[in-house]
């Protein structure tokens, strides 16, 4: 099987690599003639870190960046309090990343690149996807180079601006408002603790003013603030807001920055034939709430498994649209807040971090909690050797664990005994979630023979 990934950002990063270790065949291109240098998305949310974990990309990611940072709140150039958008999280067994993370996108998707090379396969700048055509049995694609190659299938993770989704006729439906514009940078301040984030407002509207949140690995800062329908993204622009707040802070340069102005979208379809959208190519999210990478990080993952085993293909739309609908919503309405200067847009819930995501149908009964998504769990193996529940779901295989019986005599199934079981009663197993964390587990022994089958996603199969 060979895969065509237009977009050579985290979503096709993500899936290549998925692909890869598959053993499917993949190219990445990219129409830019260099890889992206700026920060961007810079969260990472819980649930991504574990898509990460099972991609062996984690350590990296972690070593790299940071938790986000307390903020130091300055209004009218005093310093009034620190505070955090979150409270931080205590590891936990079943939750071993438990809090977003804080790295640069350019730094992100430096370490997946790294892990696509793993594999003997690197992204192709400067070439442009510019037309396809598809049949039952494969893709042509046309590459603005006169390339023309077929693929048995083709993934447009080309951002908001797609030519894959304009190919394939999907309307792309939502709305742009032109009354709203934020300017974002990584700028230096060497006026500033880089140890910690700033907020810079007026006392009289404390909730509307200039974020600066440093940038792991580097001296520099992410700048957000709201500007004027006439400003652009330059140096001067983000210097003069700060001085309208009294902040006595001094940019001395500007790495990267971008206008943004709401644009909230989502396409009708996440797939024609054997044609695929993924991440902004299949939706675009206000940057509140950290979700739009990581919505399409998993959009990746969830079509990675499908695609190689070419089955379950319609349920990619079914599922990931959901999931995405869900995000852009609670996105648009945190923009929303903050627009107004709402203190409610700096708060952040559980429902941000993606451990709540389900691909339940509505028929189904029972699930995991949160979402249907598989805990991690420390356990002992038929050796007395602790190991993770992930340890045993990393990988391109599904996972069968069967509760209060023995396993089936087959690769990746295990037999897990409860408090009580007596382990002369198992044959292949791996033994003993702690009793005293069981009840955080329980949801596991939902179905009524004691099996349960993890997707190779980490999702329960239904």
């Amino acid at each position: 099987m060979r895969v065509l990934i237009t977009g050579g950002g985290p979503t096709g990063l993500t899936l290549a690599i998925d692909l890869a270790r598959r053993g499917v065949e993949v190219r990445v291109v990219d129409k830019a003639d260099g890889f992206f240098r700026g920060s961007r998305a810079d969260t990472i949310q819980p649930r991504t870190l574990e898509v990460f974990d099972d991609l062996g990309v984690v350590d990296a990611v972690l070593a790299a960046g940071s938790l986000p940072p307390a903020y130091r709140v300055h209004l009218d150039g005093h310093t009034v309090e620190e505070r955090r958008m979150a409270e931080l999280r205590a590891p936990r067994p079943d939750q071993p990343y438990p809090n977003p993370w804080t790295l640069g996108q350019a730094q992100l998707e430096k370490i997946l690149r790294s892990r696509l090379a793993d594999f003997g396969t690197r992204v192709e700048s400067a070439m442009e996807l510019t037309g396809l055509e598809q049949d039952e049995h494969a893709v042509t694609a046309y590459f603005g180079t006169g390339e023309i190659e077929r693929f048995d299938y083709l993934v447009g993770a080309d951002g908001g601006s797609s030519t894959v989704r304009k190919a394939i006729g999907a309307a792309f439906h939502g709305t742009t408002d032109e009354t709203f514009r934020l300017v974002i940078g990584d700028v230096y301040a060497p006026d500033l603790d880089p140890t910690i984030g700033h907020w810079f407002a007026a006392a009289t509207s404390p909730m509307t003013g200039v974020v600066m949140t440093p940038l792991p690995g580097t001296d520099m800062f992410q700048l957000n603030t709201p500007i004027g329908m006439d400003d652009d993204a330059s140096l001067t622009t983000m210097q003069t807001v700060l001085d309208g707040f009294s902040a006595g802070v001094h940019l001395s340069g500007c790495h990267w920055s971008t206008v943004w102005r709401p644009n909230v979208r989502l396409a009708e379809r996440f797939r024609v034939g054997r044609v695929f959208l993924a991440g902004d190519a299949a939706h675009v999210h206000p940057p509140t709430g950290g979700q739009g990478m990581n919505t399409s990080v998993q959009d990746a993952y969830n079509l990675g498994w499908k695609l190689a085993a070419e089955t379950k293909l319609d349920s990619y739309e079914t599922e990931r649209r959901a999931v995405a609908a869900t995000a852009l919503k609670t996105s648009d309405d945190l923009l929303r807040l903050y627009a107004a200067g709402r203190a409610e847009a700096h708060k952040r819930g559980e429902e941000h971090l993606g451990l709540h995501i389900s691909y339940r149908p509505q028929s189904a009964t029972g699930a995991l909690a949160p979402g249907d998504r598989a805990p991690d769990a420390l356990v002992r193996d038929s050796t007395g050797k602790q190991i993770r529940l992930f340890d045993l779901f990393r990988g391109p295989h599904a996972t069968r664990l069967v509760f209060g019986a023995s396993a089936p005599d087959a690769d990746h199934s295990y037999a897990v005994l409860r408090p009580g079981d007596d382990p002369t009663d198992f044959g292949r197993y791996v033994i003993d979630i702690d009793g005293n964390a069981f009840a955080a587990y329980s949801a596991y022994t939902a179905s009524a023979d004691g099996h349960v089958l993890i997707r190779p996603d980490g999702h329960l199969a239904y």
